[in-house]
């Protein structure tokens, strides 16, 4: 409603202005009682009284209903600025009216122009109804009405320029304060964005390099049992247990992805290289391609080997499918600079650059989440070399531990 106490008037100020407020309300009833017990009965009572109780009704409505269509806040100030006047005019007693009610030109005022003006208005108004009173420009106007006049406006004019100074940077540090928090909850809601996303990500990448790829074998192994059904019955049977043996896994991994995920931290059971004896063993017997591997009996932590393990399940599954390939190597070694997984067959090949699957993309990321990297090799009719490096750091967490 004011000017002066803003929008969001601070506890302070709100419970100053309230105070202030009393003290209207008290000083209103003061002076009517003033008026009625004291003055001798005549026309200038009256009228006094009519200029006070237009003053006393206009700041109740204003006060009572501020957002009122006819008692606007430079209504009230207007009427307050002729009622000083009048009384000026017709008593002498109008100081204390004008003292206590100098707050309201900065409650009202809007601005701090308006509230000059209407401050201005009413010590003019004043001094002039006074000038009238007395007969012209008397010795004791100037002695003592106009210097307590112009003190009471300078006064009231500094402290109100200076509350106003105040109450807007008070109402500038509250909107930075909103502007902050706006901020930090836009954040907060784009890092839950961000961390779902890393998440959707994250078992995109679970399901592709566990489910998916599980499924593919699954589909591999039972195009080939169906065909040689009539032919070679126990091959298909073997197949049919790849088959059974590939869903179960793939049933376990899904059970394990929708339960709790893993801890990071969390020892893993056996090397490394006995899990990935028992990826390359089920490879071979599903393709029939001879697989050489020389794997060192390493001990690395959980993250660790789920990396290794899903490198050599997502290239052992780009084997299946594109390289054509009739051998394939694998070398798992720990070098100075970190564990190495190096993964080759002599396929056909393909040209890196313009490869866009999800596989290769999936590796890298997974790697990188460990400060490893992936280095692909290959050329048409040249085969393919994949070659994973997780350094020190990540790759004897477990060790260490």
């Amino acid at each position: 409603m004011t000017a002066l106490a803003g929008d969001t008037p601070d506890a302070l100020w709100a419970t100053s202005l309230r105070r202030w407020n009393t003290v209207c309300w008290l000083l209103f009833a003061v002076m009517a009682a003033g008026l009625v017990a004291i003055d001798r009965p005549g026309e200038s009572k009256y009228v006094a009284l009519v200029l006070l109780g237009g003053v006393v009704l206009s700041y109740a409505v204003l006060d009572r209903f501020p957002a009122n269509p006819v008692v606007r806040p430079h209504v009230y100030l207007s009427v307050l600025v002729v009622a000083l006047g009048g009384l000026a005019y017709l008593r002498g007693n109008y100081a204390a009216l004008f003292m206590v009610t100098l707050p309201h030109y900065w409650m009202f005022g809007r601005t701090p122009k308006a509230s000059m003006t209407f401050l201005g208005l009413a010590a003019a108004a004043t001094l002039a109804a006074t000038v009238l009173r007395q007969d012209g420009w008397t010795v004791e106007f100037f002695t003592e009405t106009l210097v307590s006049t112009v003190l009471v406006v300078a006064v009231g004019a500094l402290i109100g320029l200076w509350a106003h100074s105040v109450v807007g940077q008070s109402a500038e540090r509250a909107r930075l304060i909103t502007e902050l928090e706006q901020a930090q909850a836009e954040l907060s809601e784009a890092h839950q964005r961000q961390g779902a996303a890393d998440e959707r990500e994250r078992m995109a990448r679970e399901i592709h390099d566990t489910l998916a790829q599980g499924f593919a074998s699954i589909i591999v192994l039972a195009e080939a049992a169906r065909a040689g059904l009539d032919s070679e019955p126990a091959r298909s049977a073997q197949q049919l247990r790849s088959i059974e043996s590939t869903a179960r896994e793939n049933l376990a991994e899904a059970r394990e992805l929708v339960g709790s995920p893993r801890r990071p931290g969390q020892a893993a059971v056996g090397s490394v290289a006995q899990t990935l004896r028992r990826t390359l063993d089920r490879f071979a017997e599903d393709t029939g391609l001879t697989v050489d591997a020389d794997l060192e009996d390493l001990e690395c932590d959980q993250q660790t080997r789920i990396a290794l393990l899903r490198c050599t399940q997502e290239s052992l599954a780009n084997v299946r499918k594109h390289a054509r390939a009739s051998t394939v190597g694998v070398v798992l070694a720990r070098q100075p600079y970190g564990v190495e997984l190096e993964i080759t067959d002599d396929g056909t090949g393909f040209v890196v650059e313009s490869s866009s699957g999800f596989g290769l993309d999936g590796m890298r990321k997974r790697l990188a989440e460990l400060g490893g990297r992936l280095t692909v090799t290959s050329s048409v009719g040249d085969g393919t070399r994949v070659l994973a490096l997780i350094p020190p750091t990540a790759s004897k967490n477990g060790a260490t531990a």
